[in-house]
Parts: C-alpha cells; structure tokens; sequence
C-alpha cells in the first residue's frame, strides 16, 4: 500500500480500515456503479414466462452464490414466520449456486415445511437469464450476516427493484431505509417484519418510483469523473 499514492474504496467500512494503515493519503468513498451488462428490464409476464413461473404469485428474490454469510438460512426462518406465512401466494426464489454444503439449507426447508413456498434454482445463472429473475421478482432480499458491500444492490438499482438489507458492512449505504427499502438487523423478525410491510403497506409502487431518481448517483460517467478527480489530486 506504500507505494499507492491514493485509493477509493467502495464502502465505508473498508475506507475505515484503509485509514488505519495510511491515514494520511488521500481516500475518497466512491460506491460501485450499477451493474446494467444484463440488459434491459422487462415486464413480470415477461420474466415469469422465460423462467416458467406463474405470473399469479408474488416474488421474493435471493440472487447469488450461496455461502454461510449471505444469510439465506436467516431468511428460510423469516419465511417460516406465521405473519408473513399469512401474505397469499407469497413464493421465494433462490436463484444461485451453493457455494458450501446445500444439506443445512434443505434440512431448514423440511423442518419448517417451505418446499411450496419456494422456487430453487440453485444451478448456475447465466447472464442472459439474470434479468428473467430481477424482474420476476417484486422485492429483492439480502440477509446478509456481514460484508463490505454486495454487487447484488446495484443489479437490483439497474432492474429498479426495492430491497431488504441488513444493517451490516457497506450494504445500509446504499439502500436508504424508507426511500428505496428497508434496512433491518440481520434477524429473521426483522427481515420478515420488512417484507410484510413491503405487501401491506402500499409502499412497493412509491419504493420502484424512488429508485428510479436515487439510482442516477450510481451512473457509470459519475464514476469515471470522481476517478479522474481523485487523480488530479493525488
């Protein structure tokens, strides 16, 4: 690190970290911009028809390797929480590999009973098919236990679909609690709190509104230009 002159981190818990070991060079926080290679957005018919889902469901999304801190046994226990067993023809989509053994997860899944509450698709995703489950789906959960930041977000800005995320690592920079989502203590209460209001609130059609203003921040030539100011600088 010695030999860099600056640097920018992409949350702010890594700029933290960063300044313990050089805390006198210039820093900037720069988050990453959206992820928008997948294409553009298409209706929920669209999506549920390509993923051979029925439209007639609502949708929770998981997306992403599965490993132990990305929290989806939280989120098995959120749904096996009888206020939000309560929502109608509520499904959740697991859309990823498993990264670590699948065997704690399907055991979760039988204890609680979720197998008609869930749509596993825990085989490889292409990038053609990732836009299929973004808009498939109406909310977009990442019960992470702790990380630094989640590329997960920025899909779901591209895909201007709300979000559920835990108050851990970068993720509650990212996702203003009552703008753009919800941002929760990774419990399964708390999560499963969030996506019942999410379905009774009202809030889901003002939520996708808000991002679509919010996502601007996150625009690739915003990006280049802080890089290039931070060059001048250093």
């Amino acid at each position: 690190m010695s030999a860099c002159h600056g640097f920018l981190t992409m949350s702010r818990a890594v700029q933290q970290d960063l300044q313990r070991f050089e805390p006198n060079k210039l820093n900037i926080y720069l988050p990453h911009p959206l992820y928008d290679n997948f294409g553009s957005a298409e209706s929920k018919a669209e999506a549920c028809a390509a993923l051979g889902l029925d439209t007639n469901f609502k949708y929770l999304l998981f997306f992403g390797f599965i490993r132990a801190y990305k929290g989806l046994d939280l989120l098995l226990e959120a749904m096996a929480i009888p206020a939000l067993q309560a929502i109608p023809d509520l499904k959740l989509l697991i859309a990823g590999e498993f990264y670590e053994d699948a065997k704690p997860y399907r055991d979760l899944i039988e204890k609680h009973g979720l197998q008609d509450r869930l749509v596993l698709r825990t085989d490889f995703i292409p990038n053609a098919e990732v836009r299929h489950y973004f808009c498939a789906a109406d909310l977009v959960v990442q019960p992470y236990k702790h990380a630094t930041q989640s590329g997960v977000t920025q899909v779901a800005y591209h895909f201007d679909k709300p979000m559920v995320v835990t108050n851990v690592g970068g993720l509650s920079e990212l996702v203003p609690h009552g703008e753009v989502g919800y941002v929760v203590a990774p419990q399964p209460k708390e999560i499963a709190a969030a996506i019942i209001d999410f379905y009774t609130s009202g809030k889901a059609h003002v939520y996708a509104q808000q991002i679509k203003t919010y996502k601007l921040r996150f625009s690739w030539s915003q990006f280049v230009k802080a890089v290039y100011e931070l060059a001048d600088k250093v």
